[in-house]
């Protein structure tokens, strides 16, 4: 038997459940509020968009569950990743020093922060789970910087829906709505359970999305961009997931 993929359960679900008509009348109701979306197009399009605009109008405020320091994984980890290229490792053998935080797009303010400009603001910390659609995870201790205090600092414009977030590895880049960007729990990251985010988790600098699938949860974050528009970045799907079949929105 062929496994079946989260996409296809969530459309056969969908189908057998409401019809044609329920679905229609869902997408209508999800249209009225502004919850398309990038990947609304397509065989998959009326599952991503129930999906979404049923998580956006019911846990538009809720948590992902935190647990206590007894329950931090035993190493090894899950997906651990080697230094992704030569840039990288130049900014690796300087130890950081020279690793920057580009900030821009519908902002007041737009900015480049060090490491240091990061840890100079509030810090934050949270015992949650990395969950992969691939079925693995773990639970990690994350200290950062809470997005929204970045968003603060630099004055991302109301007219603002989404935040791009780029890797210094070519073409590995996401994008969340102002639901997740302002939400208590998105960090950028910097340190891991007893001491700096190591290298094979995304150090220098993470963005860590606990309401969402462990590959929004992007490694060495170097720009953030906020816009109105997701049109003009990649192939205008939101992100490089569902370019490559992924879901854009992948809350759990």
């Amino acid at each position: 038997m062929r496994p079946i993929s989260r996409r296809k359960l969530i459309t056969t679900g969908i189908a057998a459940t409401a019809g044609l008509a329920g679905v229609t009348a869902a997408t209508r109701l999800a249209q009225r509020y502004g919850l398309i979306p990038p990947d609304h197009g397509g065989i998959y399009g009326p599952g991503e968009t129930l999906t979404y605009a049923a998580q956006r109008l019911l846990t538009r405020h809720s948590l992902a569950r935190e647990f206590p320091r007894s329950m931090i994984s035993k190493s090894p980890f899950a997906n651990e990743t080697s230094p992704p290229n030569d840039a990288f490792k130049r900014h690796q053998a300087a130890g950081f020093a020279d690793w920057r935080l580009s900030v821009d797009g519908m902002v007041a303010r737009p900015a480049s922060l060090s490491l240091a400009d990061l840890r100079g603001l509030p810090v934050h910390s949270q015992i949650t789970e990395v969950a992969c659609e691939e079925g693995w995870s773990y639970i990690a201790e994350w200290i950062g910087t809470p997005l929204v205090e970045v968003l603060n600092e630099i004055g991302v414009l109301p007219q603002a829906r989404y935040i791009v977030y780029v890797s210094i590895e070519h073409g590995w880049w996401e994008s969340i709505d102002m639901a997740d960007a302002l939400h208590p729990q998105t960090f950028l990251t910097w340190a891991m359970n007893d001491g700096d985010l190591p290298v094979s988790f995304g150090g220098p600098l993470r963005l860590r999305v606990p309401r969402q699938l462990g590959y929004k949860s992007v490694k060495y974050i170097t720009r953030i961009t906020a816009t109105d528009s997701l049109k003009g970045f990649g192939k205008g799907l939101g992100s490089a997931s569902p370019e490559a079949g992924y879901a854009w929105y992948a809350g759990i």
